[in-house]
């Protein structure tokens, strides 16, 4: 039995070896071999035609607008209407039952942007009369974050007027 130990031991030591060897080759790839796999998808993505980003559509203005920030809502206002390039601006009281011309001018929309600001000239051949009309010459209008905004003077008095679509 003596000569059988020497053998029993020599072949746990070379199972042993055997053992580690393996484990060793099952250990994943060095990082290199990854850092490979990725610049190769990089080169591929790079490779590939991209295509053109969809040409942003223009800002329409055009319909009804209504003030938002009124100190009355429910019984006076400005509204707006926006047809092709003018705008009439009305005081709008008593729950809308009265409305008088405000503003009446151009509108100068950009071929692109999401915010942006234009100058209307007033059209005095409607504003000359009405009595509670601006006289200004033109006014800046600002089209940000889907609203509408001016300023206007009235007894003294200036407030920034926001209007939303209708």
């Amino acid at each position: 039995m003596k000569n059988i130990t020497p053998k029993v031991g020599a072949t746990i030591a070379l199972l042993a070896l055997l053992g580690l060897s393996a484990v060793g080759c099952s250990s994943p790839e060095p990082s290199s071999s990854s850092s490979n796999e990725s610049s190769n998808s990089e080169e591929a993505e790079q490779t590939q035609e991209e295509e053109p980003a969809p040409e942003p559509e223009p800002v329409s203005l055009e319909g009804e607008w209504k003030q938002n920030n009124s100190n009355d809502p429910e019984n006076t206002w400005q509204a707006a209407t926006i047809t092709g390039n003018t705008i009439e601006v009305y005081w709008v009281a008593d729950a809308g039952d009265t409305k008088s011309l405000y503003w009446a001018g151009t509108v100068e929309v950009p071929a692109e942007g999401e915010s942006f600001s234009f100058d209307s000239a007033n059209d005095t051949t409607k504003t000359a009369n009405a009595l509670l009309a601006s006289s200004d010459p033109t006014k800046t209008f600002t089209f940000e974050n889907g609203e509408l905004s001016y300023e206007v003077t009235a007894m003294g008095t200036t407030m920034t007027v926001r209007l939303s679509q209708e």
